[in-house]
């Protein structure tokens, strides 16, 4: 395989881990379907199958995809001059996602599949997080944050300034807003 056709395929793979969760967030884990996924990313059945052989390999995949969007969302947000602005930056960045992530009905269509999600992305949140904490202990602090999070993506908040302030409550840290 050439250089040219690799980069058409990372291409065409992230079209089709996009196209995912369109499909997802209108049908949920049970109900998807690879030609639904096929239409939604504009290509052929053919072309979903050479690059995911099974609905299952494709499910695995776009695990990993939001994954790594959420740890590359975290890390980018991680920005000021000193930690508390840092952590501030990320949890600004935790209200926002939650706000417009749609995925959340799939607490309520496929509970089982969200909770092994939160499972993978907790250490890997508070591992993230934990340097950011300017004091006490910062595992704890951290590990609170994160699943005080998880909570309100269980239960989603319809208050996202009340939501940003229990988080800053918990980080022991007041907003710069």
């Amino acid at each position: 395989m050439d250089s040219t056709s690799g980069n058409r395929d990372t291409g065409t793979r992230t079209r089709i881990l996009r196209a995912t969760y369109e499909v997802l967030s209108r049908r949920g884990y049970g109900k998807l379907s690879l030609s639904d996924v096929a239409t939604q990313a504009k290509i052929s059945r053919p072309t979903l199958y050479r690059l995911f052989s099974s609905k299952e390999e494709l499910l695995a995949a776009f695990g990993e995809y939001e994954l790594h969007n959420v740890e590359k969302a975290l890390r980018r947000a991680a920005t000021g001059p000193t930690e508390a602005d840092r952590l501030d930056a990320v949890l600004r960045s935790i209200v926002a996602s939650q706000s417009t992530y749609r995925l959340t009905s799939l607490v309520h269509i496929e509970p089982d599949h969200v909770l092994s999600q939160m499972n993978r992305i907790v250490p890997i949140m508070r591992d993230l997080l934990a340097p950011l904490v300017p004091h006490g202990d910062p595992a704890v602090i951290a590990g609170t944050i994160v699943r005080l999070a998880v909570s309100h993506y269980l239960v989603a908040a319809d208050d996202h300034e009340e939501f940003l302030a229990q988080l800053r409550h918990v980080a022991g840290i007041s907003g710069v807003d």
